[in-house]
Protein backbone atom coordinates (compact mmCIF):
# COMPACT_ATOMS: atom_id res chain seq x y z
CA UNK A 1 0.00 0.00 0.00
CA UNK A 2 1.49 3.19 -0.83
CA UNK A 3 1.09 6.25 1.54
CA UNK A 4 0.40 9.37 -0.82
CA UNK A 5 -2.34 9.66 -3.12
CA UNK A 6 -0.46 12.30 -4.82
CA UNK A 7 1.58 9.06 -6.88
CA UNK A 8 -2.12 8.43 -8.51
CA UNK A 9 -2.19 11.99 -9.75
CA UNK A 10 1.33 11.87 -11.06
CA UNK A 11 0.09 8.90 -13.20
CA UNK A 12 -2.31 10.71 -15.01
CA UNK A 13 -0.28 13.46 -15.91
CA UNK A 14 2.62 11.53 -16.77
CA UNK A 15 0.45 10.08 -19.37
CA UNK A 16 1.91 9.87 -22.65
CA UNK A 17 -0.09 12.25 -25.16
CA UNK A 18 0.61 11.14 -28.38
CA UNK A 19 -2.86 8.94 -27.45
CA UNK A 20 -6.00 9.83 -25.10
CA UNK A 21 -5.52 8.58 -21.49
CA UNK A 22 -9.09 8.23 -19.28
CA UNK A 23 -9.76 8.13 -15.81
CA UNK A 24 -12.75 7.75 -14.60
CA UNK A 25 -13.82 8.72 -10.89
CA UNK A 26 -16.64 7.55 -8.65
CA UNK A 27 -17.60 8.01 -4.52
CA UNK A 28 -19.08 5.47 -2.97
CA UNK A 29 -20.05 4.34 0.62
CA UNK A 30 -18.81 0.34 1.68
CA UNK A 31 -21.36 -0.88 0.55
CA UNK A 32 -21.60 0.34 -2.95
CA UNK A 33 -24.25 2.79 -2.56
CA UNK A 34 -23.39 6.46 -4.67
CA UNK A 35 -26.88 8.27 -3.05
CA UNK A 36 -29.44 7.15 -0.61
CA UNK A 37 -33.02 6.15 -1.63
CA UNK A 38 -33.99 9.56 -1.95
CA UNK A 39 -31.43 10.66 -4.29
CA UNK A 40 -29.46 12.43 -0.98
CA UNK A 41 -25.46 12.00 -2.11
CA UNK A 42 -23.61 14.80 -0.26
CA UNK A 43 -21.03 14.07 2.01
CA UNK A 44 -20.86 10.71 1.39
CA UNK A 45 -17.19 11.17 1.14
CA UNK A 46 -15.25 13.33 2.81
CA UNK A 47 -12.66 16.57 2.74
CA UNK A 48 -9.83 14.67 1.86
CA UNK A 49 -11.84 12.75 -1.21
CA UNK A 50 -12.77 15.90 -2.49
CA UNK A 51 -9.84 17.19 -2.47
CA UNK A 52 -8.52 14.32 -4.72
CA UNK A 53 -11.57 15.18 -6.74
CA UNK A 54 -10.65 18.48 -7.25
CA UNK A 55 -7.04 17.30 -8.08
CA UNK A 56 -7.82 14.68 -10.64
CA UNK A 57 -9.44 17.71 -12.38
CA UNK A 58 -6.36 19.92 -12.27
CA UNK A 59 -4.98 16.94 -13.50
CA UNK A 60 -6.33 17.16 -16.88
CA UNK A 61 -7.76 18.58 -19.96
CA UNK A 62 -11.79 18.43 -19.36
CA UNK A 63 -13.92 17.13 -17.50
CA UNK A 64 -16.82 14.95 -18.79
CA UNK A 65 -20.44 15.00 -17.53
CA UNK A 66 -23.44 12.94 -18.94
CA UNK A 67 -26.79 15.17 -18.99
CA UNK A 68 -28.17 13.42 -15.90
CA UNK A 69 -25.71 14.90 -13.76
CA UNK A 70 -26.48 17.90 -14.85
CA UNK A 71 -29.61 17.99 -14.75
CA UNK A 72 -29.96 16.03 -10.89
CA UNK A 73 -26.43 18.31 -9.02
CA UNK A 74 -25.90 21.48 -11.83
CA UNK A 75 -21.81 20.64 -11.27
CA UNK A 76 -19.93 23.98 -11.70
CA UNK A 77 -16.72 21.34 -12.53
CA UNK A 78 -14.05 24.09 -11.66
CA UNK A 79 -10.86 23.26 -9.49
CA UNK A 80 -11.19 25.20 -6.23
CA UNK A 81 -9.98 23.23 -3.80
CA UNK A 82 -6.51 22.67 -5.11
CA UNK A 83 -3.89 25.33 -6.87
CA UNK A 84 -4.02 25.27 -10.33
CA UNK A 85 -0.44 25.50 -11.58
CA UNK A 86 0.90 28.66 -12.61
CA UNK A 87 -0.62 29.85 -16.11
CA UNK A 88 -3.20 27.13 -15.98
CA UNK A 89 -6.71 27.32 -17.23
CA UNK A 90 -9.36 25.57 -15.82
CA UNK A 91 -10.42 22.12 -17.33
CA UNK A 92 -12.74 22.20 -20.10
CA UNK A 93 -16.42 21.08 -19.51
CA UNK A 94 -17.77 18.73 -21.48
CA UNK A 95 -21.50 17.61 -21.45
CA UNK A 96 -23.09 14.25 -23.03
CA UNK A 97 -26.10 15.35 -23.97
CA UNK A 98 -27.75 13.38 -26.78
CA UNK A 99 -31.10 14.92 -26.96
CA UNK A 100 -30.31 18.63 -26.34
CA UNK A 101 -31.57 19.05 -22.84
CA UNK A 102 -28.83 20.98 -21.24
CA UNK A 103 -30.43 24.13 -19.53
CA UNK A 104 -28.42 27.61 -20.17
CA UNK A 105 -28.40 28.58 -16.85
CA UNK A 106 -26.65 25.74 -15.73
CA UNK A 107 -23.81 26.26 -13.73
CA UNK A 108 -20.81 24.85 -15.93
CA UNK A 109 -21.68 27.32 -18.32
CA UNK A 110 -19.99 29.80 -15.78
CA UNK A 111 -17.96 32.48 -17.72
CA UNK A 112 -14.23 31.63 -16.29
CA UNK A 113 -12.41 31.40 -19.51
CA UNK A 114 -13.06 27.39 -19.60
CA UNK A 115 -13.98 25.99 -23.01
CA UNK A 116 -17.23 24.35 -22.70
CA UNK A 117 -19.01 21.90 -25.38
CA UNK A 118 -22.18 19.94 -25.76
CA UNK A 119 -21.70 16.14 -27.20
CA UNK A 120 -24.82 15.66 -28.94
CA UNK A 121 -26.79 13.45 -31.88
CA UNK A 122 -26.38 14.70 -35.60
CA UNK A 123 -30.00 14.76 -35.47
CA UNK A 124 -31.21 16.44 -32.47
CA UNK A 125 -32.93 19.27 -33.23
CA UNK A 126 -31.70 21.72 -30.30
CA UNK A 127 -29.09 24.03 -30.48
CA UNK A 128 -26.94 23.75 -27.02
CA UNK A 129 -26.04 27.24 -25.30
CA UNK A 130 -22.33 26.07 -25.51
CA UNK A 131 -19.44 24.80 -28.21
CA UNK A 132 -21.18 21.60 -29.37
CA UNK A 133 -19.92 18.33 -31.22
CA UNK A 134 -22.06 16.28 -33.05
CA UNK A 135 -21.57 12.61 -33.23
CA UNK A 136 -24.38 9.33 -34.47
CA UNK A 137 -26.28 8.14 -31.74
CA UNK A 138 -27.72 4.54 -31.60
CA UNK A 139 -30.68 3.78 -29.48
CA UNK A 140 -30.42 6.67 -27.69
CA UNK A 141 -26.62 6.89 -26.61
CA UNK A 142 -23.26 7.96 -27.99
CA UNK A 143 -20.42 6.08 -28.38
CA UNK A 144 -17.84 6.20 -25.50
CA UNK A 145 -15.21 5.29 -27.86
CA UNK A 146 -16.50 8.06 -30.59
CA UNK A 147 -16.50 10.65 -27.30
CA UNK A 148 -13.28 9.86 -26.75
CA UNK A 149 -11.81 10.18 -30.13
CA UNK A 150 -13.61 13.40 -31.32
CA UNK A 151 -12.25 15.13 -27.54
CA UNK A 152 -8.54 14.21 -28.69
CA UNK A 153 -8.84 15.70 -32.33
CA UNK A 154 -9.73 19.03 -30.25
CA UNK A 155 -7.04 18.83 -28.06
CA UNK A 156 -7.75 17.16 -24.93
CA UNK A 157 -5.44 14.44 -24.41
CA UNK A 158 -6.24 13.50 -20.90
CA UNK A 159 -9.96 13.40 -19.67
CA UNK A 160 -12.14 13.26 -16.73
CA UNK A 161 -14.87 10.65 -16.57
CA UNK A 162 -16.53 12.71 -13.45
CA UNK A 163 -19.97 11.26 -13.47
CA UNK A 164 -22.57 10.43 -13.08
CA UNK A 165 -22.46 6.34 -12.35
CA UNK A 166 -24.34 5.58 -15.49
CA UNK A 167 -21.51 7.37 -17.16
CA UNK A 168 -18.70 5.85 -15.91
CA UNK A 169 -19.85 2.67 -16.32
CA UNK A 170 -20.77 2.83 -20.04
CA UNK A 171 -16.95 3.87 -20.34
CA UNK A 172 -16.14 0.68 -18.62
CA UNK A 173 -18.46 -1.27 -20.37
CA UNK A 174 -17.19 0.12 -23.79
CA UNK A 175 -13.41 0.29 -22.89
CA UNK A 176 -12.77 3.66 -22.98
CA UNK A 177 -11.27 4.00 -19.24
CA UNK A 178 -7.33 3.78 -18.80
CA UNK A 179 -7.95 4.34 -14.97
CA UNK A 180 -10.64 4.03 -12.32
CA UNK A 181 -10.63 6.51 -9.40
CA UNK A 182 -12.54 4.76 -6.61
CA UNK A 183 -13.08 6.71 -3.84
CA UNK A 184 -14.42 4.27 -0.31
CA UNK A 185 -16.21 6.07 2.68
CA UNK A 186 -16.30 4.38 5.95
CA UNK A 187 -20.05 4.56 5.97
CA UNK A 188 -23.16 2.04 5.42
CA UNK A 189 -26.09 3.14 4.22
CA UNK A 190 -27.84 -0.15 3.79
CA UNK A 191 -29.80 0.92 0.64
CA UNK A 192 -29.58 3.40 -1.99
CA UNK A 193 -28.60 3.87 -5.35
CA UNK A 194 -25.50 1.64 -6.85
CA UNK A 195 -22.29 3.08 -7.99
CA UNK A 196 -20.89 0.49 -10.65
CA UNK A 197 -23.43 -1.41 -13.25
CA UNK A 198 -21.53 -3.64 -15.89
CA UNK A 199 -23.13 -6.49 -17.93
CA UNK A 200 -23.80 -9.58 -15.67
CA UNK A 201 -21.46 -12.00 -15.61
CA UNK A 202 -22.05 -16.11 -14.63
CA UNK A 203 -18.43 -17.05 -13.56
CA UNK A 204 -16.09 -15.37 -11.38
CA UNK A 205 -13.01 -15.45 -13.61
CA UNK A 206 -15.43 -13.03 -16.01
CA UNK A 207 -14.62 -10.17 -13.72
CA UNK A 208 -12.69 -7.39 -13.73
CA UNK A 209 -9.66 -7.66 -11.30
CA UNK A 210 -7.64 -4.68 -12.41
CA UNK A 211 -3.71 -3.95 -11.17
CA UNK A 212 -4.49 -1.73 -8.29
CA UNK A 213 -2.76 0.44 -5.96
CA UNK A 214 -4.63 1.35 -2.97
CA UNK A 215 -4.32 4.90 -0.38
CA UNK A 216 -5.93 5.72 2.89
CA UNK A 217 -7.05 9.26 3.01
CA UNK A 218 -5.65 11.67 6.07
CA UNK A 219 -9.71 11.04 7.04
CA UNK A 220 -10.44 7.79 6.58
CA UNK A 221 -11.99 7.10 3.01
CA UNK A 222 -9.96 4.70 0.89
CA UNK A 223 -8.82 5.64 -2.70
CA UNK A 224 -8.41 2.64 -4.65
CA UNK A 225 -6.44 3.43 -7.87
CA UNK A 226 -7.18 0.66 -10.14
CA UNK A 227 -5.19 -0.15 -13.94
CA UNK A 228 -8.06 -0.56 -16.42
CA UNK A 229 -5.56 -0.26 -19.42
CA UNK A 230 -5.55 -3.65 -20.25
CA UNK A 231 -9.24 -4.10 -20.50
CA UNK A 232 -9.02 -1.25 -22.71
CA UNK A 233 -6.43 -2.38 -25.20
CA UNK A 234 -8.42 -5.37 -25.61
CA UNK A 235 -11.87 -4.05 -26.30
Amino acid sequence: MSTSASDAIARIRNAPETSPFVVAQLGQSLDGRIATPTGESRWINQDAALDHLHALRAAVDAVVVGIGTVLADDPGLNVRRVPLAAGQQQPARIVIDPSGRLPADAKLLTNDGAQCFAITAHDCPASPPCEEIRLNCRDGSLCPKAVVSALFEKGFKRLLIEGGAMTVSNFIEAGAVDRLHLLVAPLILGSGKNGLNLEPIDKIDEALRPPSHVYVLPDGDVLFDCDLSATRANS
